[in-house]
């Protein structure tokens, strides 16, 4: 039995719009460690949708395996109705999805310029790209005023929004977020909350993993809990923050 069969709903109706990604029945291994316990979700079109739990629920190899960077042992991920399961992991971006990881990734001996381009390296359409670039640059003025320096040099703030730029350089109809807050002061993390859902109200949907729950149920639609590779509750972002059990239980209430 799949660990979604157990789980707790709370809140309102799901909204109507297409389901962009559905996940069935994922289990995800290390070795002989099960990480990720046979969960189900979906993310719909235009939706943020946040995964919160504690270190070592699952949330990142979650991503990590709709990405493409980690096979699955058991289920499926399917995205805009195509089995993406098995794909590569360029296959995964040509699709449509790009993933700002954990830790940022970005490439420090480049400049922001070179790690810019380095999201866009599966696309061919050159006027596009330069579209893309000018509106990540908009998004993101800090990067602009640093587009020739060299990534590594960058404060973690300024790091943390080229992460999520290059991503965004790939043209995606879904952006999966890993911890884009962590480590960063709390006005910085103001900053990247207000450019989500900005991205968002733009077009991309969006996939969001956060250990800052409750700024990240503040922006969501709708929120899956995990505990333990396991969900064990889902409902509208709203309502889950504004329950004292769930507080109590998940967010530290």
């Amino acid at each position: 039995m799949s660990a979604q069969s157990s789980t707790s709903q709370t809140g309102e109706a799901r909204g109507t719009g297409e389901i962009l990604l559905k996940i069935d029945d994922l289990q995800v291994y290390y070795g002989a460690i099960a990480a990720v316990k046979g969960i189900s979700l979906e993310v719909r079109q235009g939706e943020i949708v946040t995964l919160i739990g504690s270190n070592g629920a699952g949330k990142s190899t979650t991503l990590r395996t709709i990405s493409g960077l980690i096979k699955p042992r058991q289920g499926s991920v399917t995205f805009a109705g195509k089995n993406v399961t098995t794909m590569s992991g360029h296959g995964i971006v040509e699709a449509g999805i790009c993933h700002s990881p954990e830790g940022r990734r970005i490439f420090p001996r480049m400049t922001v310029d070179e790690n810019l381009d380095m999201g866009a390296f599966l696309r061919n359409d050159k006027d596009g790209i330069a579209e893309d670039r000018e509106h990540v640059l908009e998004l993101f003025p800090r990067l602009r005023e640093r587009i020739a320096q060299k990534a590594g040099t960058l404060s973690g703030g300024e790091q943390q929004m080229l992460a999520v730029a290059r991503a965004m350089m790939g043209r995606p109809k879904l952006l999966l977020l890993d911890e884009p807050s962590m480590g960063l002061a709390p006005v910085l993390v103001d900053l990247i909350f207000d450019t989500i859902q900005t991205i968002r109200d733009q077009g991309t949907t969006i996939l969001l993993v956060e250990q800052n729950a409750l700024a990240a149920l503040g922006i969501a639609d709708y929120a899956y809990v995990l505990e333990s590779g396991a969900l064990k509750l889902q409902g509208s972002a709203r309502r889950l923050a504004e329950d004292d059990e769930v507080t109590r239980a998940y967010l530290g209430g």
